[in-house]
């Protein structure tokens, strides 16, 4: 018959572990990645902020309220859902002026128009004389002031997106920190 070892027993008969020695020496290497996340953490949250505080003061220097006709009627253009408010108006805006044309849907050159009688002007070589189309050409403004509005919405979902980052990253690398001591090397 053969012998095997067993494990000693307690007092009331369960089985112990056996003691794992672990050693507590921090590295330099968990040290340097936790602080590198702290500091590049603490920038990103600092940057997230300025970033929307930036864009709200730019805004608010411009003074602009939305017409009573907007989703959200007769408010200071500051934040991100006034600025959609504003840009969705001015679209809606330029659409009733061109009758729904869009600018790449209307012609460059329209018939010049008599104010007095309404009807086209016509040149010396009989043919209707043809100015640049008006309609067409605001907008060109419409699409410029509503780029800068939807840059000032990206500035304040970029500038949430760097806060959550840096909060995420200022949290583990202090994690890092606190566990640090407790890497088996």
């Amino acid at each position: 018959m053969s012998t095997t070892e067993t494990p000693e027993t307690t007092t009331d008969g369960a089985l112990e572990a056996p003691a794992i020695e672990q050693v507590g020496r921090p590295t330099k290497l968990f040290t340097i990645v936790a602080l590198i996340a702290i500091i590049v953490g603490a920038g990103s949250v600092l940057g997230g902020i300025g970033g929307a505080v930036f864009t709200y003061q730019q805004a608010a220097v411009e003074n602009i309220n939305t017409p009573g006709d907007a989703a959200i009627a007769e408010a200071p253009v500051r934040g991100p859902l006034t600025m959609w408010a504003q840009s969705d108006i001015i679209t809606q805006h330029q659409l009733d002026r061109t009758e729904g044309l869009r600018y790449a849907e209307m012609e460059r050159m329209v018939p010049q128009i008599d104010e007095a009688t309404g009807e086209a002007v016509i040149g010396e070589d009989g043919e209707p004389v043809m100015v640049e189309n008006m309609d067409r050409l605001s907008w060109i403004d419409a699409t410029s002031l509503t780029t800068v509005l939807n840059m000032g919405i990206m500035a304040y979902a970029l500038s949430l997106f760097a806060v959550v980052v840096g909060g995420t990253l200022l949290l583990l690398g202090l994690v890092v920190l606190k566990l640090r001591s407790a890497v088996i090397v």
